[in-house]
């Protein structure tokens, strides 16, 4: 039994690494991917996990691969393609560390991922079953997440959802957001930002907005990342803003899935429904989670930059929270 099994891409994170002598731009080789990263973190803190994906037979494959297995992430299902080279993503930072990307990916070998690659056994198999939406932008691994994510919940495995929007990778807005409400049919936890719950919903307002994503669609534990200002919750009927920690940031890359997978990680110690979950537990959840995405800000990269648990726990003894609502 796997605690967190996730399906979605496995790509290469070019990050700034400062400039050559000239002044042209250097850029750093970094392991990347939503899923991938979530799942990096959850290995960091000990969990058992794999992931469901397919790269390019190619050297930057080939060291994602290793990067995963390295961190105890199980790759037997990270198949590889002559077809398509492995995805790459150029990540541009602003003057306070927040990211932009741009896209290599016409195609990508994350992109050819089919029905017929998916481990049906190893979806059955796990506690959580984690995706996004980067492996929905078209087909065939548009079928293929649905079909995994299908089989997951027709098996009673609790299903965490981050639709993760990026625009560039879809043909349009609307066809992103008719996607997207497809995958929150699904969601038992679902984690958006800010602006993608505004994007989704329409409404500006917090509480407003989660309201209605939660009668909508029967989910009843939703998290909304504020960057530097923390975490606005919905559990059910209750709500509340918990604030985040006052550290150095040098790269935000990675820090939403590392507090997400943080926050899955709670989920699985506490051994309870999430409807059985309290005020009380679910900012205790959050608290640790918040601390584990503001510490894999500190360093470059994502998943080289995901906290162990006695990092985490050391951040909520000594760091100050960054007061920004």
């Amino acid at each position: 039994m796997y605690d967190v099994v996730a399906i979605g891409e496995l790509l290469i994170d070019f990050t700034p690494r400062g400039v050559t002598a000239d002044g042209t731009a250097l850029f750093e080789r970094n392991p990347g991917g939503a899923p991938g990263n979530v799942l990096a973190i959850l290995a960091r803190l000990g969990r058992k996990t794999a992931l469901i994906s397919k790269v390019g037979e190619d050297q930057f494959g080939e060291f994602l691969i290793s990067v995963m297995k390295n961190i105890g992430v199980e790759t037997k299902n990270i198949l590889t393609t002559k077809d398509a080279g492995t995805t790459l993503a150029f990540v541009h930072l602003d003057s306070k560390g927040d990211r932009s990307f741009s896209f290599y990916r016409k195609p990508g070998a994350d992109m050819l991922l089919g029905e017929r690659d998916v481990d049906i056994g190893l979806v059955r198999n796990t506690r959580i079953f984690h995706f996004g939406t980067v492996s929905m932008t078209c087909d065939p691994s548009r079928g293929a997440t649905l079909h995994a994510v299908k089989t997951a919940k027709e098996n009673g495995v609790i299903i965490s959802f981050d639709p993760n929007l990026r625009p560039p990778l879809w043909s349009s807005l609307q066809e992103a957001k008719e996607v997207i409400k497809v995958g929150l049919q699904y969601a038992d936890i679902l984690k958006v930002s800010k602006e993608e719950l505004e994007f989704i919903t329409e409404i500006t307002d917090l509480e407003e907005g989660s309201k209605y994503i939660s009668e909508k669609y029967g989910i009843h534990l939703i998290l909304v990342t504020l960057g530097a200002s923390g975490c606005f919750y919905r559990l059910g009927a209750q709500i509340g803003n918990l604030h985040t920690y006052d550290v150095k940031t040098v790269d935000t890359t990675g820090a939403g899935d590392a507090f997400l997978g943080a926050f899955i990680y709670q989920v699985i110690d506490k051994k309870k429904a999430l409807t059985d979950l309290n005020k009380s537990e679910m900012e205790q959840m959050i608290d640790f989670a918040n601390a584990a995405g503001s510490l894999a800000t500190v360093k470059k990269g994502a998943i080289p930059a995901m906290p162990t648990v006695a990092e985490i726990e050391e951040c909520i003894k000594t760091v100050n929270k960054l007061v920004r609502f």
